[in-house]
């Protein structure tokens, strides 16, 4: 028997990605780079070489439960874990946790995002089953770094001790975690050779992620514990409707990482991206040569560079004079903006259901 899980952070709605990502249909569910898959295929594929199938779980809204289901052909509904709300990453990984210990006390299990890239597959399945060893043998918390090669402010860092513990060669100690710097500070963390971008990626044995919530988030803790008896049977959706409301919003990594002393990370680089935002996707696809990605074969550019272009295959359209924008079309919705803008897409979209109407987010 297999005590080596994977658990799927489903949930996200990808609002960075309107209009092609919407409520009904996020991120994870969509063929955002153009490989025949959806972000979510791509990840539960690659989790599928790591552990058994049988012991990939799903976390998600309950609005997704179906669309996961469609998508993953050998998952099963008693693998899918429906968040009623979403309270953020400490919660639904808590509810993981608890459902995986009660079926498996010796349960060892890798928390991954759906809606990452890893370009490198086999670097990665080999810094998992590493990490799985290491959890499998201490009751650590691990969590992956990834080696930066610019000085990117999109993202949290980690710093380390540079020495490797003495019981894994590949493991380091934590000594802080950092928010998103400004361009200044990343540039002094990239330089310093002691940061790691914060990949969202953790391992643990489902004792070890426990215990460091009953320490330091006790009133998560005891609200999912009063339903130990009825996890992996008939009556733990009612019970997960009742109680998940009073879980706190909050993260794994602030409400335990930061806090707990047993945190390690493993210094590593598979080609990740957290592909959280169209600038990030115009980096991964092929530009043409002035630049320009998503290009459809029906649509022509004049004096036009480093635009993310993504309008349906059978529009006929012409892009002149226009340099560092996104031109997405998807439906009757449609975004035009400068790329040095994206981040300010999720407030588009607020203004947009405000004003326009839900049915167009």
């Amino acid at each position: 028997m297999s005590h080596q899980y994977a658990v799927i952070m489903a949930g996200g709605v990808g609002t960075r990605f309107w209009p092609t990502s919407t409520i009904s249909k996020p991120k994870q569910f969509l063929d955002i780079l153009g490989t025949g898959e959806t972000l979510l295929q791509q990840t539960y594929r690659r989790m599928a070489t790591i552990v058994p199938e049988a012991n990939i779980y799903v976390v998600t809204h309950r609005d997704y439960v179906d669309l996961c289901l469609e998508q993953l052909s050998g998952l099963s509904r008693m693998r899918v874990l429906a968040e009623p709300s979403r309270r953020n990453t400490a919660p639904c990984i808590a509810y993981a946790a608890f459902k995986l210990k009660k079926r498996d006390p010796m349960a060892n299990f890798v928390v991954t995002p759906s809606d990452h890239l890893i370009a490198d597959e086999a670097a990665f399945k080999a810094a998992i089953e590493s990490g799985l060893e290491a959890t499998a043998e201490k009751n650590i918390l691990l969590t992956l770094g990834i080696k930066p090669h610019k000085p990117e402010t999109g993202y949290g860092y980690i710093q380390f001790n540079e020495t490797s513990v003495n019981w894994h060669e590949e493991v380091k100690s934590v000594k802080t975690f950092m928010e998103k710097p400004n361009l200044e500070m990343a540039e002094s963390f990239l330089a310093t050779g002691e940061f790691l971008w914060n990949a969202g990626i953790f391992i643990w044995n489902a004792n070890a992620i426990l215990s460091a919530f009953e320490k330091d988030m006790p009133d998560l803790y005891s609200t999912l514990n009063a339903g130990w008896k009825v996890l992996n049977s008939e009556g733990e959706n009612a019970f997960i409707e009742d109680v998940y409301a009073e879980c706190p919003n909050e993260s794994i990594d602030y409400g335990i990482l930061e806090k707990a002393r047993q945190v390690y990370v493993m210094p590593v680089s598979f080609g990740w991206s957290d592909l959280g935002s169209w600038g990030a996707v115009h980096e991964q696809r092929q530009a043409d040569d002035d630049g320009n990605t998503g290009n459809g074969p029906r649509t022509l550019t004049y004096n036009a560079h480093n635009n993310v272009i993504d309008l349906p295959r059978q529009m006929a359209a012409v892009i002149s004079g226009l340099d560092d924008f996104i031109v997405i079309q998807s439906g009757d919705r449609l975004l035009i903006c400068p790329k040095s803008e994206e981040q300010a897409i999720k407030r588009y979209v607020s203004d947009v259901k405000h004003d326009i109407g839900d049915d167009f987010v």
